[in-house]
């Protein structure tokens, strides 16, 4: 079964900030409810971010949510993975590999793309791999309290 992305809208909002992720996670993503206040209200950090969040479903049935967003005029990323999680009952079964899988084909169809910025706990070794296996690379700086990865493109 494979993982479809889907716009968050007002149909969907309610179930997708009912996800949760482990309790040993919490501290490594904002929840899914802040994420889609973020999306709404923007993000202005380096710039003006245009914030987009999806829902990750499998037989429309949520599991997952992500959010990435552009900047054109970042001078080092123009598109950022803002968010990241699959919910705690279905970890473990690859849906996070497939959602960055689909978010990264969307980032990289985009030409004006040359590098994808991402951020993550410290802590946060199933992270730091998942996003190493697709060729992002710490340039050893951090974000906040997060380690940056960097994902060239072109």
């Amino acid at each position: 079964m494979s993982v479809t992305l889907k716009p968050v809208t007002a149909e969907n909002w309610r179930a997708l900030i009912k996800l949760k992720v482990r309790e040993d996670q919490n501290g490594f993503v904002a929840s899914n409810l802040y994420s889609i206040a973020e999306a709404q209200f923007g993000f202005e950090e380096e710039g003006h971010w245009d914030l987009y969040p999806f829902g990750a479903y499998v037989n429309d049935e949520p599991l997952g949510f992500a959010m990435y967003g552009f900047n054109f005029k970042h001078p080092r990323f123009q598109a950022f993975v803002f968010r990241l999680m699959v919910d705690e009952k279905v970890q473990g079964k690859g849906h996070g590999r497939e959602i960055m899988q689909q978010v990264l084909e969307v980032l990289h169809a985009d030409a004006r793309v040359k590098s994808i910025g991402i951020s993550y706990e410290p802590e946060n070794e199933v992270a730091r791999k998942l996003y190493a296996s697709f060729g992002f690379i710490e340039p050893g700086e951090m974000i906040g309290y997060e380690v940056l990865a960097v994902l060239n493109l072109r």
